[in-house]
């Protein structure tokens, strides 16, 4: 069956049965979505402050490739595992976006039997998250060019404005854009662009948000653009949108509790891209499902280069979380395509290939135990082609290196296929849990920040950028000393040219463009020429969606 099939044949139980029962959380904090979604209220939330926290447990992966990797879907399987092995787990993701929904990516709910349901509304418009993150920053849009309409008392450069439109869908049309035509009374014509919401400054500032009044402050903090002449930073709160923009994200601030195939809750709370953004989920949501639970898996989006350094330097700097270990995503098939395999040759035993391929899980092994300073468990998601040798080679190659490679069969048989997975992630985080360390030093100039993540962990020699750019970054590196980077680059690659596979050595990144997040609290560095908004593909998923007489919905994975 497809992914969709197993969801929707699923015995899904009431969550707030499932809540009272497993976290203790009676029906009156709970705000429920029908039978099967709820959020969790903040006051609620309150009273676990004073909670022992559990432990932290980390999923990344190696570089993506079209040969799919499995991240959320071993996270689901994992936390099932664990559950079935005695340990109290919860996991905690992120929310999927429409735009690859229907693009190209699919959707973020897990697969096979390790998913977490109802898969078809946490993959649609699940509790209206987004779509409150979209309307929050949209209305500070629309406040700016009235503000400008109407007199622009705050002398506000319209060339300058930095503050974008967002839409939850890939749309390459709305890049850049021309707004306010038709006449005087539809504003003055200035050049905009639009961002897809999980790039959205509200996006990241929603997900590090410790509460609402902390939400309500970093929304005023943001700056929107710059002023004539003297060309101060002008921001959201002079603009009084700030307060405005907290009530329509007052609901979309709490977490979401579902559970998975096996009923097992699951905690889904906001969902920034890791290539484009900084690729975590709330922490709001960490923070709750470390103080229900006595272990907590989540996910840091795309490979270990992008969403786990990310987590690290950004997250947990800002949050003080102490992940325990972290578990990498591996699959033969992808490795072999690092390898230089063609897709379409990839059920075919090929251990040259392999090992050449192998070149990339090991550099992110090694940022992990080395820059991360975490053990690590390698997990291979098993994939029926794999075959015994190849097992073995890609077994030995992670056993040379220090750590344990498990093969995991969770995708055809939920939690009971990585019961063995479970077994040694737990050994790991029960005996010798990690101390974490972060890439750069939170007072180094943003120029050495950028390069640090650049030849530590993408292997560059070094950086590059244009010698406009470069007195941008140093001006933004002393206006914001102690900001971490956020660097925007394609996902498939160590390098910014996401068709160069392995681990290369001999690359430079390139630096076009950063902006400063400060409502986030962070410098965003754009590397290559990685678009903040992305495009749909000759064939999109879209046109394989469908919806019969009866309601079910076809073609969504």
């Amino acid at each position: 069956m497809s992914d969709i099939e197993i969801a929707q044949q699923a015995n899904k139980k009431p969550i707030m049965e499932l809540a009272m029962k497993q976290c203790g959380i009676a029906p009156e904090h709970l705000e429920p979505y029908g039978h099967y979604k709820a959020k969790i209220s903040l006051d609620f939330i309150e009273t676990l402050k004073d909670r022992k926290d559990g432990k932290l447990i980390l999923t990344t992966a190696i570089s993506p490739t079209p040969a799919g990797e499995g991240k959320t879907t071993t996270s689901v399987g994992l936390a099932d595992a664990l559950n079935r092995i005695g340990k109290n787990t919860l996991v905690c993701l992120r929310e999927p976006s429409l735009g690859p929904c229907f693009g190209v990516k699919g959707g973020a709910a897990g697969g096979g039997y390790a998913q977490v349901v109802p898969m078809e509304d946490i993959n649609l418009h699940f509790t209206g998250d987004f779509h409150a993150i979209s309307t929050a920053h949209n209305l500070l849009s629309a406040m700016i060019d009235n503000h400008i309409h109407h007199g622009n008392e705050l002398n506000l450069d319209p060339r300058l404005i930095t503050w974008k439109r967002v839409v939850d869908m890939n749309d390459r049309a709305l890049r850049k854009i021309v707004n306010s035509l038709g006449g005087t009374a539809n504003g003055y014509p200035r050049e905009d662009g639009y961002d897809i919401t999980v790039a959205s400054e509200v996006m990241a500032i929603f997900c590090l948000a410790t509460s609402l009044m902390d939400l309500k402050k970093r929304l005023g903090d943001i700056v929107i653009g710059y002023t004539k002449g003297d060309r101060r930073p002008v921001h959201a709160r002079e603009l009084n949108a700030h307060g405005s923009m907290a009530v329509l994200l007052k609901d979309a601030i709490k977490p979401n509790l579902v559970q998975t195939l096996e009923n097992n809750l699951a905690i889904i709370h906001g969902g920034p891209f890791a290539n484009i953004a900084h690729g975590c989920n709330s922490v709001t949501a960490t923070r709750t499902a470390l103080k229900l639970a006595d272990y907590v898996v989540t996910e840091a989006g795309f490979g270990a280069d992008l969403g786990a350094e990310k987590f690290i330097d950004i997250k947990c700097r800002k949050a003080g979380l102490n992940p325990a270990a972290i578990v990498l995503v591996a699959t033969v098939r992808a490795l072999k395509y690092h390898g230089g395999v063609a897709k379409e040759d990839l059920s075919k035993e090929n251990l040259k290939a392999l090992e050449k391929g192998m070149e990339n899980l090991k550099r992110h092994l090694g940022n992990i135990q080395n820059h991360y300073g975490l053990p690590c468990v390698v997990s291979i998601n098993h994939f029926t082609a794999d075959t015994d040798a190849e097992i073995k080679l890609l077994q030995d190659s992670v056993t040379a290196m220090g750590s344990q490679a498990v093969v995991a069969r969770h995708w055809a048989h939920g939690g009971a296929g990585a019961e063995e997975l479970a077994r040694a992630v737990a050994a790991v985080v029960d005996k010798k849990p990690g101390k974490h360390k972060y890439v750069y030093d939170a007072k180094a100039p943003l120029w050495e920040k950028i390069e640090a993540i650049a030849t530590k962990i993408y292997g560059a020699v070094g950086i590059t950028a244009s010698g406009a750019m470069r007195k941008q970054i140093d001006t933004l590196g002393k206006e914001y000393p102690e900001f971490p980077v956020c660097i925007a680059k394609t996902q498939m690659s160590f390098t910014t040219d996401p068709a160069v596979r392995g681990a290369p050595t001999d690359h430079t990144v390139e630096i076009s463009e950063v902006r400063v997040s400060n409502g986030a609290g962070f410098i965003v560095a754009i590397a290559g020429n990685m678009m903040t908004m992305p495009g749909l593909p000759k064939v999109p998923s879209a046109v394989k969606i469908d919806i019969d007489e009866k309601g079910n919905i076809t073609g969504l994975f």
